[in-house]
């Protein structure tokens, strides 16, 4: 998530499985699940419609590739973070479990923490948005992740900010891991997926002049029972079928690993095309409880509705990408009035976007870019009018 243009998005996240003893998850689990605060159900009985934005530390400077380096906005004040969601409208906060770089925003895991982490982040915010009566989910990116793919070379395809990590089970031991544990030490009620993708052909081109790693061609064998051909290249049919069936495994690892340890969090993919051949006929379309266009595109989530769950609610991004989207536009269409509506920001020094003050005591017209759809956000989840100025 940078809000820079679209393409951002797709040009930029031996096995060591993380085990750990069931004691030490089911007690923790069970006395947060206490204080779990859920939004209100809206008057006519329907849920109460998604309010959802993040301050994404995905970006910032300092790392070896597109995303923040390790410890970048260690220094973040939860009071701060979730005081100004609160002000900006919100009912549901997306913050972080473990961002791009590959560092968890809690502390004492065995996924590291984020480092000079100066707060114990994601459980804090998720303490002070429940006292606030918001939803506090985190978020995984799947196919990036620096720090895996820096220490696992065989199984990465480098580290570039774009699809790198193939779907191994090593790596599947990883994440599944890292979900377990972030849902047993935060209480969150759910976390985002990101990139729930097969590698890309442009890292395995720029990593390894095209060709596979021995590991994904074991993968490519197993899901699909072929040999991998000996030339190097599947045909686009069995290629296709291999990226069905690994992002299926996939999904059904995390999906039965985070209802396990938490039957009710929610699980929440944000897609950058949904209409990828790679998703048609896949059961995490049935199974996901929210599902997001990157796009912003209401017609897009239209046109897939028949092909999705009767539980998920559908959301779309319509802050993040600056100018690519007109946020106004689309809230003031009543046809979209039953979708979710998201967006993100990336932060300033102080690790937040300008303070909510500014966006609602200035016309919308003051502000370019971002701001300007962030400004947009702050009026529509406040229930005010786009023409409003604070007085």
């Amino acid at each position: 998530m940078k809000p820079i243009t679209p393409t951002d998005r797709t040009r930029t996240a031996g096995p060591c499985p993380i085990r750990m003893a069931r004691f030490h998850l089911i007690v923790p689990m069970c006395l947060l699940m206490l204080a779990r605060v859920l939004p209100a159900a809206a008057p006519d009985g329907e849920p109460e419609p998604i309010k959802a934005f993040c301050v994404d530390f995905n970006w910032g400077p300092g790392g070896p590739n597109g995303f923040a380096g390790p410890g970048v906005w260690a220094d973040a004040d939860p009071v701060r973070h979730v005081e100004w969601y609160a002000k900006l409208g919100v009912n549901v906060i997306q913050t972080f479990a473990v961002s791009c770089n590959g560092y968890a925003w809690y502390k004492g895991g065995k996924t590291p923490a984020q480092p000079g982490l100066k707060h114990d982040f994601l459980p804090e915010m998720v303490r002070l948005g429940h006292a606030s009566k918001m939803r506090v989910m985190g978020y995984f990116c799947v196919a990036a992740n620096t720090r895996w793919g820096l220490e696992h070379p065989s199984l990465s395809y480098g580290i570039p900010s774009d699809y790198h990590l193939p779907l191994t089970d090593a790596y599947l031991d990883f994440l599944a891991g890292s979900i377990e544990e972030a849902l047993a030490k935060s209480g969150m009620d759910g976390f985002m997926v990101d990139w729930l993708w097969n590698p890309s052909d442009k890292a395995r081109k720029e990593a390894n002049h095209g060709q596979w790693l021995e590991a994904e061609k074991k993968l490519f064998t197993e899901l699909t029972g072929k040999p991998f051909p000996p030339d190097g290249a599947p045909s686009k049919a069995d290629q296709l079928d291999y990226e069905r069936k690994a992002i299926d495994r996939c999904w059904r690892r995390i999906h039965d690993t985070a209802k396990r340890v938490s039957p009710d969090c929610v699980i929440w993919l944000s897609c950058n095309n949904v209409r990828s051949p790679q998703l048609s006929g896949s059961a995490m379309l049935k199974e996901v409880d929210w599902l997001m266009d990157e796009s912003g595109n209401p017609e897009a989530m239209r046109a897939l509705s028949p092909l999705l769950g009767a539980h998920t609610r559908q959301l779309l991004c319509l802050v993040g990408w600056g100018d690519q989207h007109d946020a106004r536009k689309v809230l003031s269409d009543p046809r979209n009035d039953s979708f979710g509506i998201y967006g993100f920001s990336r932060p300033n020094p102080d690790s937040l976007p300008l303070p909510i003050k500014e966006y609602l005591g200035k016309s919308m017209d003051a502000f370019g870019g971002n701001d300007h759809n962030i400004a947009a956000l702050a009026r529509y989840f406040n229930g005010k009018p786009f023409g409003y100025t604070e007085p």
